[in-house]
């Protein structure tokens, strides 16, 4: 949520920042929200000066009393004016909950450094190794996972649908690999463990900067008590919310976190052609990290959570590219991103295995996340999120790029001791 003070101090530079994300703008709720927060501001006074007035004579009655004079015109005058401020708070309530609702819908303001556009401005940063050659007619991973028994896509939709697949054997076993290959990375680096609920509250959609604006994306669960929950879609959703409505010490910043879970999307499934297999699928496994930090230590929180997930593409040996996203790409919720694009061979194109985010407070100031800064102050911290990898493509990748003539796949040499030591698959 963009703090309502900045909006009401430097509108046009709001303004402005939103433009680079939609070219339409959204002035006009912006010159909205400066209507309802003017008047709700003269209507707080307004209620204020009425319970003062009230409070003066509250404290007048018993004295009144007690010296013998007639208090019912006072008591009378006083039952109006209670009447008059419940009705004022009613109106009052319901102001303060159109300006929410219009906060609610602007997303997060992009970093200054961020070009305006979409997809087509996004800038490539740079690019780590060559794109793989071959002196044979290469495999796409679909077909090389069939061969090789590790994927079953038939049976997968069978189990699941379109979009779902089962991991078998040295499949299995691989995709174990990876998750446990970029888990112990993670705790070697400092990073805390976390297995979250895959259920979670409204809430946790509420902070992440999901819902009210994308609540029909994600899979709901309604119980018959009336219960309802939604699968998180990734666990950026759950370990954001870990300290809602919490104070930090300022002492334990930056906290980080990672998480494995599953990833649930419904919005996940176009299945166009050069989309198959594990491209693109309603779940998939993902680690997920999480940094909460100082406004002052938000930069260098974000150039270390790159730094990691392409240091995980690194020692798999993959080739990719580094891209910084356009203000319109960015999601939501985020004032700048990164993304690391690895190569699919058969496809010809790059493709996104982790974003890296800051969220600035924009999602602090929804959980009301606070720490105490040096001036003593209660300040919003900043949280920060990066893939860590997501495999749903980091594995086709790594088969397609470390493929063989003869039909095998070499295993990258950091995932071997998680795999018994197997140098390839046959």
């Amino acid at each position: 949520m963009i703090d309502i003070k900045l909006i009401r101090s430097e509108p046009d530079v709001v303004k402005a920042a939103i433009r680079k994300r939609i070219p339409d703008g959204l002035d006009g709720v912006i010159d909205q929200i400066l209507e309802l927060d003017a008047t709700r501001r003269q209507m707080a006074s307004k209620i204020e000066t009425m319970k003062a007035e009230q409070n003066q004579a509250s404290k007048q009655i018993p004295q009144i009393k007690k010296e013998g004079g007639d208090v019912s015109e006072i008591m009378a005058k006083m039952k109006d004016l209670s009447a008059k401020i419940k009705e004022e708070d009613v109106v009052f309530s319901e102001l303060e909950e159109k300006q929410k609702d219009l906060l609610l819908s602007l997303p997060n303001m992009p970093d200054e450094d961020v070009v305006a556009g979409g997809k087509e401005n996004n800038a490539v940063v740079h690019v780590w190794g060559t794109k793989p050659e071959f002196d044979f007619e290469p495999k796409n991973h679909v077909d090389l996972c069939e061969s090789l028994g590790l994927i079953d896509y038939e049976r997968g939709a069978k189990l699941g649908g379109n979009g779902a697949w089962v991991y078998r054997g040295m499949g299995a076993r691989l995709e174990w690999a990876l998750l446990n290959f970029f888990i112990t990375e993670h705790i070697n680096d400092g990073y805390e463990l976390m297995l979250p609920p895959h259920m979670l509250n409204y809430n946790c959609g509420y902070v992440a900067g999901q819902f009210p604006k994308f609540a029909d994306e994600v899979y709901w669960i309604e119980n018959p008590t009336g219960d309802k929950k939604f699968m998180l879609p990734t666990a950026e959703t759950a370990l954001v919310n870990l300290h809602r409505d919490e104070v930090i010490p300022t002492e334990e910043l930056p906290k980080k976190y990672i998480a494995y879970t599953p990833c649930y999307r419904r919005e996940a499934g176009s299945y166009r052609s050069e989309e198959r297999g594990m491209i693109r699928g309603h779940q998939f496994n993902k680690v997920e990290m999480v940094q909460y930090t100082t406004a002052e230590g938000s930069d260098a929180a974000f150039e270390e959570l790159v730094r990691k997930a392409e240091t995980l593409v690194q020692k798999l040996g993959l080739h990719y590219q580094l891209s910084k996203l356009a203000a319109g790409d960015c999601s939501f919720s985020m004032a700048r991103t990164y993304d690391i694009e690895i190569w699919i061979p058969s496809m010809g194109i790059y493709k996104e295995v982790s974003s890296a985010s800051n969220a600035r407070s924009y999602q602090a100031r929804r959980g009301n996340i606070k720490y105490r800064g040096e001036d003593g102050k209660l300040t919003f911290a900043h949280t920060l999120n990066a893939s860590g990898l997501a495999t749903s493509r980091v594995l086709p990748a790594l088969v397609e790029q470390n493929q063989n003539a003869d039909g095998s796949v070499t295993v990258p040499e950091v995932l071997r001791p998680f795999m018994g030591g197997i140098e390839v698959i046959r």
